[in-house]
């Protein structure tokens, strides 16, 4: 991995984390911290060593405080366009990562840094996280797929209601409405996320792997398609050897011992 002046990377076993490191900027997006995320998310997808993948921000304060205004103030129509787009390459990148990825949201998780959020499959809550989709105060819409997955996490009438009114809420609200897993306390959140994600690489790879393939394609389709396309995804695990593997240490009363071949 290379070195990056706004992203901080680490392998914990099979566990990567990436943090966002601008606690002065409150880890605020900006282009190179856009560009560094993608380069990371692209070496990571390729990394067959990375069972699970834990995102957070530096710092106490935020986890992403949003995309970095200042850079934004300048921009014109065509040029804010191609920022929302580097912002959309990003989110995609993250979301259609091979591996799981938990969010550990240890602050602010505002405009941005909400989206970032909510492209990830699990997010896990510190007390005084907060969450946000402010843009509306600033005259712009959300830029980095906030109006598209936002509604697929919590429904039209609860995004609908964030998006409009650019309110902020606390962890406990978050998690009333689904928008995060669970809450815990700030000193737990990261031995919290690290447990869960040792748990997800402690199992068939192959089976992880088509596990969030299929349900994010199948999201898309209609649930006759949907159950379909499960099917043959269930089919294409018994040409593995993690599946014989799993069901022999299963029939043995074993630990499987999986290879995520």
């Amino acid at each position: 991995m290379h070195a990056m002046n706004n992203v901080r990377f680490e392998k914990k076993g099979a566990v990567a984390v990436v943090t966002i490191d601008r606690p002065k900027a409150l880890n605020a997006l900006n282009f190179e911290t856009l560009k560094e995320l993608q380069c990371f998310f692209y070496e990571i997808d390729m990394d067959r060593e990375i069972g699970a993948v834990i995102l957070t921000g530096g710092g106490d304060k935020a986890f992403v405080a949003g995309a970095d205004i200042a850079h934004m103030q300048e921009l014109d129509a065509r040029a804010g366009a191609e920022f929302a787009e580097l912002g959309h390459q990003v989110m995609s990148a993250l979301e259609n990562l091979n591996q799981p990825v938990i969010a550990a949201v240890n602050g602010f998780a505002l405009g941005g840094g909400c989206e970032l959020a909510i492209s990830c499959d699990i997010r896990i809550a510190s007390e005084n996280a907060r969450f946000g989709q402010p843009e509306v105060n600033l005259g712009v819409i959300p830029g980095f797929g906030g109006t598209q997955r936002l509604p697929r996490i919590i429904g039209r009438g609860l995004a609908a209601e964030l998006l409009f009114t650019g309110d902020m809420i606390d962890a406990t609200e978050a998690h009333r409405i689904g928008l995060v897993n669970k809450v815990v306390l700030a000193e737990q959140l990261l031995p919290t996320c690290m447990t869960m994600a040792e748990k997800i690489t402690s199992k068939g790879p192959v089976a992880i792997r088509l596990c969030k393939e299929t349900m994010k394609n199948g999201l898309e389709m209609d649930i006759g398609r949907a159950c379909r396309y499960e099917a043959v995804q269930f089919g294409q695990c018994f040409a593995t050897s993690d599946q014989k593997e799993g069901m022999k240490a299963f029939l043995e009363k074993r630990r499987a011992e999986f290879t995520g071949e």
